[in-house]
């Protein structure tokens, strides 16, 4: 099977389901769980946006051109506190209108550590399946992407804001957040005491991981082109293999492999 990966699709059931595109093909990885498979670079990286072939993938997937223009990729993607679609600003009002312009949350996830972090309400239950939580709650819900993004940046002070994925990986805790929750509500200032959610709970997600390893070692296809062992784990956008080797196909999008299982 050849084609250029994405990021992988879940279903949110006990355990994930996970989805592997590659092409036009998808297939379900947690068959594969306990097998053998091989992950062949062909050295080939083709663009997630635009098609072309770029040496070198920029932001998860994008070429050099597409990195700098593409919607996909404004700096408000990594810092929502600095969106400007509220204002009209943006380099694609009508993709700020679907991803900017509408309601978001934020949360605290437990990602091996408490995190916070922001999400459109159309994201929920991915975006947290994609960083690995184990453990989520919904704090406060606001209607543009640049709120959540001042109400993250007024979190960031009494909590972290980046997930250590060694820590992810390893990590099965399903603790109750709810008392992250009430804490975070309760620092936020008058102005945005409006977006704070009562009745939200704790959600927790079970991941198909069947070992977890005592040791984990991220590796890319750059430097190792053929990637074969026995799959034992699946989390966040990481297969885990027996020798705790970890693949994240996330970092690798639009690279040209040949998978066989």
């Amino acid at each position: 099977m050849v084609g250029n990966l994405l990021k992988m699709k879940s279903v949110r059931e006990s355990p994930v389901s996970y989805f592997l595109p590659i092409g036009e093909e998808e297939v379900l990885m947690n068959e594969l769980l306990n097998k053998k498979i091989r992950i062949k670079f062909k050295l080939q990286i083709n663009c997630i946006k635009c098609g072309r072939k770029t040496n070198k993938s920029f932001a998860q997937g994008f070429c050099y051109p597409c990195f700098i223009s593409a919607p996909e990729t404004e700096e408000c993607v990594l810092r929502p506190d600095l969106c400007k679609a509220h204002k009209g600003i943006a380099c694609d009002m009508e993709f700020a209108a679907t991803h900017c312009l509408i309601d978001h949350f934020v949360y605290i996830a437990y990602t091996g550590s408490i995190k916070v972090g922001v999400t459109r309400h159309t994201q929920i239950p991915t975006r947290w399946i994609d960083q690995g939580a184990t453990a989520a709650i919904t704090i406060v819900r606001t209607p543009n992407r640049y709120t959540a993004g001042l109400i993250e940046v007024a979190l960031k002070k009494i909590m972290a804001d980046k997930t250590n994925w060694r820590n992810m990986l390893k990590d099965i805790s399903d603790i109750d957040l709810s008392d992250e929750k009430l804490k975070a509500q309760k620092y936020l200032g008058k102005e945005h005491k409006e977006f704070c959610i009562e009745n939200s709970e704790t959600e927790y997600i079970n991941y198909p991981v069947l070992k977890i390893p005592d040791k984990v070692k991220s590796i890319s296809l750059d430097k190792t082109p053929v990637v074969e062992g026995i799959l034992t784990g699946i989390k966040g956008q990481y297969l885990i293999f027996e020798n705790g080797e970890v693949l994240n196909i996330r970092k690798h999008g639009g690279y040209l492999v040949e998978l066989s299982f």
